[in-house]
């Protein structure tokens, strides 16, 4: 073991599980509270985290391969801290040599194990499961969300590449304790995964196994207990997006963010902060629909959204209410692009 190991090894075990910094991030997540959807309060406090523990900048093929040159085959065994520690320190000594100043391996391990126990390690056994290691450091690594849909599911999945009900199970078991441990499992369904399982082998015609193209269309629906995981993507995507719109509400102008777009008024468009608060503009209601983007419009989406403003204005408050909309989001999403990295 590395000398650093050994320092750890040394401190009192709590550290592993009590790490100032990570207290520290935790409770600055409280102020994300007011954001009134519960997929994206949940995927703005998993980016914020997984930005915090470098895991943004951590290719997904990279992971694997980590897995691989640490023979992390047998996904029931049980890892000792020191294992987990090992498998981190290659990970992030690889990401220090390709991002020199973003990157602090012994930091980066402590923090980053310290989550893994809080997510999988409730018990304080000092133990985890390489198959919860696995599906932990993949949900947050970069990569195509598609892509990444893939690598999770092969995680599972038998030798004939097929998957049954029990290792769906286990894959979305070990993929609902990273919102759990935020606090945020309520609104996925709680930890019971049953429901979402059963959704998608009766999308499949109830056959005992399902393949990964399967599970990739069930994923493209954003299942409940699963939704976090596609809207922590589109939050990443949007970060950097610049709109050229102003605010109704606030006045900021370009738009940074997501940008909101009224489908019932024209020129009506809403920052995120303003959208995710509820603050609105006189005339407007919350109810209104609304389109979203995480990257900005071309010129054909403009010209659509204009023929279904026009629609929705001679449209009553009846048709809205009857007509509801997904319950995490009352908007429709426009996602352009797979790249969500770019």
């Amino acid at each position: 073991f590395s000398a650093h190991v050994k320092g750890l090894l040394h401190q009192t075990q709590t550290t592993c599980w009590d790490h100032p910094k990570m207290t520290e991030l935790f409770q600055s997540l409280a102020d994300l509270n007011n954001v009134r959807f519960s997929a994206y309060r949940t995927a703005i406090k998993i980016r914020r985290l997984q930005k915090a523990l470098c895991l943004d900048l951590l290719e997904l093929n990279t992971t694997n391969e980590v897995f691989k040159q640490h023979k992390l085959n047998q996904n029931d065994q049980l890892l000792s801290v020191p294992d987990v520690i090992n498998c981190l320190t290659t990970t992030y000594d690889g990401l220090e040599q390709m991002h020199k100043d973003l990157v602090n391996v012994p930091l980066c391990v402590d923090m980053c194990l310290n989550w893994l126990l809080n997510v999988y390690d409730t018990g304080r056994t000092g133990k985890i499961r390489v198959q919860s290691l696995k599906i932990g450091l993949m949900s947050l690594s970069k990569g195509l969300l598609e892509e990444k849909y893939r690598y999770l599911f092969k995680e599972v999945a038998g030798p004939t590449e097929m998957c049954d009900q029990r290792q769906l199970g286990l894959l979305l078991h070990d993929a609902i304790q990273i919102p759990r441990q935020l606090g945020e499992v309520a609104a996925f369904g709680g930890s019971n995964i049953e429901p979402s399982v059963r959704s998608c082998f009766q999308q499949n015609n109830n056959k005992p196994e399902i393949s990964v193209k399967e599970f990739i269309d069930w994923m493209r629906l954003e299942p409940q207990s699963m939704v976090w995981l596609p809207v922590l993507h589109r939050v990443a995507a949007a970060e950097t997006a610049k709109h050229q719109a102003k605010c109704n509400i606030c006045k900021e102008c370009p738009i940074v963010g997501f940008r909101y777009r009224s489908l019932k008024h024209f020129n009506y468009d809403v920052c995120q902060s303003c959208f995710f608060s509820g603050r609105t503009a006189k005339g407007h209601k919350l109810h209104y629909p609304m389109v979203e983007y995480c990257i900005p419009t071309t010129s054909g989406e403009d010209v659509r959204d204009f023929t279904k403003v026009l629609k929705n204005k001679f449209r009553s408050k009846k048709y809205f209410a009857k007509h509801p909309r997904l319950g995490y989001l009352p908007v429709q999403t426009v996602l352009e692009g797979d790249n969500l990295e770019t």
